[in-house]
């Protein structure tokens, strides 16, 4: 991927630095088609994206996390372009099977599974359980004791009693935390032991899962897991992990004999977020990652294990552009001017949550006044931090009925919607070559109501 591009799909098209298309469609049209707030995908962006991961892990798997924008669409793309899905939920995995996913391209992961999401995994619907606690490793080892002493059963049919293939074992990864730190927000860090994931390698729970795992029956150990955050820029971040992660491995071998053959590294490669910054490489972090995992393999004396990575907002924030109507435009003397927006921290929650940058630019072909001081993007939601962005230089101030376009906003935008103040959440289109198609239908007030119960 190109550096120091603007922070928008490649088929964007500006007239100065004014956005005016998408994908060959004008935003014109898409916002008088289908209204604003709009998620805007770009199909041929997301795709080379996809690609660009593929080749950039060669002989290893490209897993997409979900989480970061679980529209069955896009999930059809990730499968169509030979990637895999990780699900953190019911609602995740019924969106990817929904989508077409067979179990062996799914891979299960949440670090608090309800009893129907590990009924799941024993049932069979993905192909790898990421295990998170002790609890959870436990729990599963009786479901898969379970499926295994079904097989033997004289008669005993294909699914066992506790779901799956009769007699075979649970595929599991353990989430271990390799005590890194990396990512651009505390809340995204999460390597640490200071978090809620994994199984700790400093403090003794890893060793404790393996020696279970190995142990159990009903389970077969099949990798160690780990992401250490996100919104890393510089893939040397990732090699501590790395080498704590193979040395793991190592011990696996020489305290049980076995040589776990995979290991998922987790997601984590930042994006750009504003003009002029340089885009990660993805090419690079894939070399990275392959060249400090054969180091480390040498280094601890084990052969290399077979390497995943769960890219989320790398692969899917860049490809997507939300369009907003302007409303009100209020100039503060001596505070400042506030570009209020028709949507807000109810469509993208990532500023209030976590200061998350988006660029903001100019859209469409409405009139704006000459450009002043920096402004501040807000919402229309009953919050003094519905924010969606500070200290914004536009070219022009917009007027009330013009377009505003965050770019960098294909992940954990929709994925993290929410319906505050009963506001309908926006609906989503994918473009490419001209073609507007609806992949996510807008809510109505209706929708909104619908699970209401009155007295």
């Amino acid at each position: 991927m190109a550096s120091n591009s603007p922070p928008f799909p490649a088929t964007a098209d500006f007239d100065g630095d004014r956005l005016v298309a998408l994908g060959g469609c004008a935003v014109d049209d898409l916002a008088a088609d289908f209204g604003t707030p709009l998620w805007v995908m770009d199909e041929a962006d997301l795709r080379a994206r996809m690609r660009a991961y593929r080749e950039a892990l060669g002989d290893g798997d490209v897993v997409y996390a979900a989480k970061a924008c679980s529209v069955v669409a896009v999930l059809q793309l990730a499968l169509a372009e030979g990637l895999a899905v990780d699900v953190a939920s019911a609602g995740e995995l019924a969106a990817a099977q929904a989508a077409g996913a067979s179990p062996q391209r799914l891979v299960l992961h949440g670090n608090n599974k309800s009893a129907a999401e590990l009924r799941a995994a024993a049932d069979g619907a993905v192909g790898r359980t990421v295990v998170d606690d002790l609890g959870e490793l436990a729990a599963l080892a009786e479901l898969g004791e379970q499926r295994v002493a079904a097989g033997r059963q004289p008669g005993a049919p294909a699914s066992g009693q506790a779901g799956g293939p009769a007699g075979t074992p649970i595929d599991v990864w353990l989430r271990l935390t390799p005590g890194v730190a990396a990512g651009h927000h505390e809340a995204v860090r999460t390597g640490t032991d200071e978090q809620k994931f994994g199984l700790s390698i400093r403090g003794g729970l890893a060793r404790q899962a393996v020696d279970t795992a190995v142990a159990a029956p009903g389970l077969a150990l099949r990798g160690l897991h780990c992401h250490v955050g996100s919104g890393v820029v510089d893939p040397a971040a990732f090699e501590p992990a790395v080498d704590a992660m193979v040395g793991m491995l190592a011990e696996v071998r020489d305290r049980h004999g076995i040589e776990l053959a995979e290991l998922d590294l987790g997601g984590g490669l930042g994006v750009a977020e504003g003009w002029g910054d340089p885009e990660p490489s993805i090419a690079a972090y894939g070399k990275a990652l392959r060249a400090a995992v054969e180091a480390a393999g040498a280094a601890h004396g084990i052969s290399p294990p077979r390497l995943a990575v769960e890219p989320g907002r790398s692969l899917v924030g860049p490809s997507g552009v939300t369009l907003y109507a302007v409303g009100s435009v209020k100039q503060i003397p001596e505070v400042g001017t506030y570009v209020a927006v028709d949507g807000g921290m109810s469509d993208n929650p990532r500023y209030a949550l976590y200061r998350a940058a988006h660029p903001f630019t100019l859209a469409g072909r409405s009139a704006a006044k000459p450009a002043g001081e920096p402004v501040s993007v807000v919402g229309k939601h009953c919050e003094a931090g519905d924010v969606l962005a500070h200290h914004v230089a536009l070219s022009g101030l917009p007027q009330s009925g013009g377009l505003l376009a965050a770019g960098a906003a294909g992940a954990y935008t929709q994925s993290m919607a929410s319906t505050y103040n009963r506001v309908p959440r926006p609906a989503m289109v994918l473009v490419a070559d001209g073609d507007a198609r609806l992949v996510l239908r807008r809510e109505t007030l209706d929708d909104l109501l619908r699970h209401d119960v009155a007295l």
